[in-house]
């Protein structure tokens, strides 16, 4: 047992105690006997969502198998520990790849299901959910499920996106798609504000699989500035993988003067300058950079400092982007504007996850030091916003949420609450749902 885990926001929070089994056969007895657990990954989630104050967690990362392969269906089924960098390691070079990744390769398998990642190509692909085959779920009464869209249905829709509270994720079937390369056709549009965005990105829509943008949301005057990066997998190339290794680490927490508005403003100012080089035709890029560029730097958390930071991630419908106009002035007014924000266009297609985040709308993550008060005040007003307009925030990545929030945001909660795995819990579902213990487990076993 050890007690180093935390999420990646870093912000403090008692020691986490962590059980970490070897083989899938240890984890009916491991799990049956907590008053309280929780399944976690790899500690890429930002929030606390992946914490459980006062109980161990079980950490999967050591189940980390992949079961079978069918190299022409592109069909793999692996264990919930196997990070996507090392999956990616065996399916690139038999030309196939992740049908929907989030931005960074270390999140494992089990952990991206739990959180139905979303990545640059939902507007054509969906969420991962909508292409997990099935998944096999253990619960404390010693019972493995194997769970499709048409076996054990609920509890399959409750399980993808259901942060790891219907029980144990054993085992997850994913249908990957073809690729002939490992390279990308890359194309760079600088906007000056969120109205050509807008523009832009439905004109990529339709020729592009992949779209993301990087916003400025720090600098006066310029705010709302950015660059559209719009991606489709190449014909030119080889099938070489890409390395998660960093190239370099942040060796230590920065101190807290070396954050400050003057420096995001200085870094927004830079970064967009050197995007805007980049608009003289297509590139040709490996995957490696566009879907993970912060895998390359180690530790860049401890960029925030010791105090850690929060991810803000939200989204508005298509018709509300005055709503993110108001959004983006009252950041930049309050002078706690992100290094990175990261603007996305949702499409409509819909996962079967009861609490998957995505929905059809204009989704921005931001990241703030953590300054106490003054950053939970400021979520706290944001939150407002996007409650009034319909939208809703990411629970993987928030450690402010209110019950109210939550409850508005993913209404489907009660039927999902009703899959909740007795021992199951988390210090986000403790908050979002005011209660210390889930109690509801009413599906039958079809296997012991």
């Amino acid at each position: 047992m050890s007690s180093n885990f935390r999420s990646w926001g870093t912000i403090p929070h008692p020691p986490q105690e962590t059980l970490r089994p070897f083989w899938v056969s240890e984890l009916a007895d491991l799990f049956a006997n907590q008053a309280q657990s929780l399944a976690v990954g790899n500690g890429r989630s930002y929030g606390d969502s992946c914490l459980l104050q006062d109980h161990p967690v079980i950490q999967t990362t050591q189940l980390n198998r992949i079961i079978r392969f069918d190299r022409q269906t592109g069909v793999i089924q692996v264990e919930p520990g196997v990070k996507l960098c090392d999956l990616l390691t065996v399916v690139v070079p038999a030309g196939w790849f992740l049908p929907v990744t989030p931005g960074t390769s270390l999140a494992t398998v089990g952990g991206a299901v739990a959180n139905d990642v979303h990545g640059k190509n939902h507007h054509t692909d969906g969420s991962l959910g909508c292409h997990v085959l099935s998944l096999d779920l253990l619960t404390s009464d010693r019972a493995l499920r194997t769970c499709t869209q048409t076996v054990h249905t609920d509890l399959f829709n409750a399980t993808i996106g259901g942060l790891g509270l219907t029980g144990i994720i054993t085992a997850v079937e994913l249908q990957l798609i073809p690729i002939n390369t490992s390279w990308l056709d890359v194309r760079y549009q600088t906007f000056p504000n969120l109205e050509e965005f807008a523009r832009l990105s439905t004109e990529a829509r339709d020729d592009y699989r992949y779209t993301v943008a990087w916003m400025d949301c720090a600098t006066p005057g310029s705010a709302g500035r950015g660059v559209l990066i719009s991606a489709n997998h190449s014909e030119q190339g080889d099938l070489t993988v890409g390395t998660a290794a960093a190239k370099f680490s942040v060796p230590m927490n920065c101190p807290k003067y070396t954050l400050n508005k003057y420096s995001i403003r200085a870094f927004n100012a830079l970064y967009y300058q050197l995007q805007k080089r980049k608009e003289d035709g297509v590139r040709h890029e490996h995957y490696q950079p566009y879907f993970y560029p912060l895998d390359a730097i180690g530790h860049w958390n401890r960029v925030y400092g010791k105090k850690g930071f929060h991810q803000y991630q939200f989204l508005v419908p298509l018709d509300a982007m005055p709503v993110m106009s108001d959004i983006l002035n009252t950041i930049t007014n309050s002078g706690m504007g992100s290094f990175l924000a990261v603007l996305k266009e949702f499409g409509d297609i819909a996962s079967p996850g009861l609490l998957s985040f995505p929905r059809p709308g204009y989704c921005l993550a931001l990241d703030f030091s953590e300054r106490g008060e003054k950053t939970a005040a400021l979520i706290s007003e944001l939150d407002a916003r996007v409650r009034e307009a319909g939208g809703a925030a990411y629970p993987a990545k928030d450690k402010l949420m209110s019950a109210d929030s939550f409850q508005q945001y993913y209404p489907q909660w009660t039927a999902f609450r009703q899959h909740i795995d007795p021992v199951c819990s988390s210090d986000f579902w403790q908050r979002v749902s005011n209660t210390s213990v889930s109690t509801h487990q009413t599906q039958q076993p079809d296997k012991l």
